[in-house]
């Protein structure tokens, strides 16, 4: 492991917007669920996800859009969120934090109806089949987000694979969810058709699949 890894593993154990339990404090009886908001977040505002948030810009931007709302981004590369973590300290932003966790153990660090909402931004596609079980979005990881949410909650997946984006249409057409928008394109449609935190929250792939000329696609779907 590099220095500078090293370093920011270091530094976010001192952040206290961040929340890195072990495997086993996760899965027995981990003390902040169904706590988040009495423990963590010290109000009653609604709960949003971020999975898989990489360095924590799309929790960062939604939480200064939100400030109604508490913020979590959760990614098992702690050395990845350092960078929203300590943008949001500096910034003094107290609706947002961190969880150092696998995410398939995410019923183990919710109660039910405690979120609100999730958001996948940017999470790698697995596109050979054999990888299947490990897309964020498939029927296994749905049932798991629909244990833990509200039941008008909704998801909102963001991705530059047109792969992903057409597999998750069809997966929740079959399994009979409420698509509430679909686009292959956000920056080719009409701007009432979307909310502008869509298209105004970029994350650090974002620019870079934009700056190729790939199209961002978006889909926001309930239970």
């Amino acid at each position: 492991m590099g220095k500078d890894k090293l370093r920011k593993f270091a530094e976010t154990k001192t952040f206290t917007n961040v929340i890195q339990p072990t495997r086993d404090e996760i899965v027995n009886n981990f003390s902040y669920k169904g706590n988040w908001n009495k423990l963590f977040f010290k109000n009653s505002n609604p709960i949003v996800l971020e999975l898989g948030c990489g360095k924590g810009e799309y929790s960062v931007g939604l939480a200064k859009f939100f400030p109604n709302k508490n913020f979590l981004g959760i990614d098992i590369k702690g050395a990845r969120f350092w960078r929203g973590a300590k943008t949001a300290l500096e910034n003094g932003i107290t609706n947002v934090g961190f969880l150092r966790t696998q995410i398939e153990l995410i019923e183990h660090a919710f109660s039910p109806n405690e979120v609100s909402e999730i958001w996948i931004t940017f999470p790698d596609p697995q596109i050979k089949y054999k990888r299947t079980k490990h897309r964020l979005i498939n029927e296994e990881f749905l049932k798991k987000y629909k244990n833990i949410m509200s039941s008008d909650g909704n998801i909102h997946l963001k991705t530059d694979s047109e792969f992903l984006h057409g597999y998750a249409n069809g997966l929740i057409h079959g399994l009979g969810l409420n698509i509430i928008s679909s686009h292959h394109d956000i920056y080719g449609a009409p701007e009432y058709e979307l909310p502008s935190y869509v298209r105004d929250i970029k994350t650090h792939y974002e620019k870079l699949f934009l700056g190729e000329g790939k199209p961002i696609t978006y889909l926001n779907f309930k239970f």
